[in-house]
């Protein structure tokens, strides 16, 4: 009899299904848990650039994230009358700037990664087991495995655990420690949420207005019908605002009374919005994202906050490392994921990176500063300085990872587990 391991992802969203996906295309047996009743549509747009591009290319899923991509090609500064005092088109900077040539919405990306996933099941019945509405309660390992038990009372034994359920993973805090070891608290807040798009919002450019404290943008939706809200608060942590959605909406009306431009008419959408996200800004520094049999990918290894656009890069990567290592070493589990530890490492370190380096780089905390910030704001993106500002782009993005690829030989991949 020949076995795979058996693992399980804790966690359905782009991280989670990315390696499922991986895993189950090279026969490895894989269990799937996540807390949310279904998979969510809509979501923040997100970006596909450099490595997780490449990602995208290896899985072969370039053709339907193209085919859903959304139509942004630039941020656009603007006033309280909603004046354009600054462009950073995509073009102008080679899809390397605030906007990337490949925008997607996270539901459409999930939907393509389990379009995909239903296919590796099809094709290798038997190895998939998708559920939702379930989630981890505790975790106990040992040398040979992990006992699990979840939510619903059911307890299973795995060969491995994955955590990919974000930067408030459970399964970091039962496996690596309380939240609190590995956070650290950035200064802010973010929120997001859909609404109908404004008549007077110009066609495929993400427009940012910026007020002492705060900023707020609206970017196009996936449905031309529709905008994302997209806004950052400049506040310190307070713990009263976790799970109170009148408090979060209470203090982004105070910071943006007076905001002019489409905030009333975010502001009126924001209560009756179906998908309002908020949550604090945080950075998630897991030194060794695995510990014995039980390892972690995307937001719950290691996030620099979504100021630095790079979740989802983080997520794809980190998930084809993972699962490439898995799938070259399956009978030696614990030394595939401490060699997965060692691939990831550049990466996350490079997605942690702030652009400016802290909040203070996107909110200006005062009027004098928000005035400064938009002579120079306008100076910079003029027609004359605009070269010089590309290249100082590129300089302060640094050079990406190499993204190694430690494929197994087809020959060395394990059968699929004995009925």
């Amino acid at each position: 009899m020949t076995t795979t391991p058996h693992v399980l992802i804790s966690g359905g969203g782009i991280a989670g299904l990315a390696l499922a996906l991986g895993l189950v295309r090279d026969g490895v047996r894989t269990t799937v848990v996540e807390r949310a009743p279904a998979p969510r549509p809509g979501g923040q747009a997100v970006d596909l650039r450099g490595a997780s591009r490449e990602v995208a290319e290896r899985l072969g899923l370039l053709p339907e994230i193209l085919r859903h991509r959304i139509d942004e090609r630039g941020l656009a500064y603007v006033d309280g009358r909603g004046r354009v005092y600054g462009r950073m088109s995509m073009e102008d900077f080679d899809g390397e700037g605030a906007v990337a040539e490949i925008e997607i919405a996270r539901g459409d990306l999930n939907r393509v990664l389990l379009d995909a996933l239903a296919a590796a099941d099809a094709a290798a019945p038997g190895l998939l087991d998708l559920r939702y509405g379930e989630h981890l309660t505790a975790l106990v390992q040992d040398a040979d495995g992990v006992d699990a038990t979840f939510a619903s009372g059911a307890a299973e034994r795995f060969d491995l655990v994955v955590g990919a359920d974000g930067v408030h993973s459970a399964t970091r805090r039962l496996a690596f420690g309380p939240e609190d070891r590995f956070a650290t608290r950035l200064g802010g807040c973010t929120a997001f949420f859909t609404l109908p798009r404004p008549a007077d919002l110009e066609p495929g450019w993400f427009a940012m207005r910026s007020v002492p404290g705060a900023t707020f943008g609206l970017r196009p939706g996936a449905d031309p019908a529709t905008a994302m809200a997209l806004i950052t608060l400049r506040i310190d942590h307070d713990a009263s605002l976790r799970g109170d959605r009148d408090a979060q909406e209470a203090r982004i009306r105070s910071a943006l009374a007076g905001a002019g431009w489409h905030a009333p008419t975010a502001l009126a959408a924001m209560s009756t919005a179906t998908d309002f996200y908020f949550d604090e800004l945080v950075r998630i520094d897991v030194p060794v994202p695995a510990v014995g049999r039980v390892a972690l990918v995307g937001d719950a290894a290691a996030s620099g906050s979504p100021l630095t656009g790079m979740g989802t890069a983080t997520a794809l990567v980190s998930a084809h490392l993972l699962a490439r290592r898995i799938a070259s070493a399956p009978e030696d589990l614990p030394g595939a994921l401490a060699r997965y530890a060692v691939d990831l490492a550049p990466f996350a370190a490079a997605g942690k990176a702030i652009p400016g380096g802290s909040i203070r780089f996107f909110v200006v905390g005062s009027r004098l500063g928000q005035a400064m910030s938009r002579l120079t704001t306008g100076l910079m993106l003029s027609r004359a300085l605009r070269p010089l500002v590309q290249r100082l782009f590129r300089a302060g993005r640094g050079a990406e990872p190499t993204l190694p690829d430690p494929a197994p030989p087809t020959s060395a991949r394990p059968a699929a587990r004995a009925a």
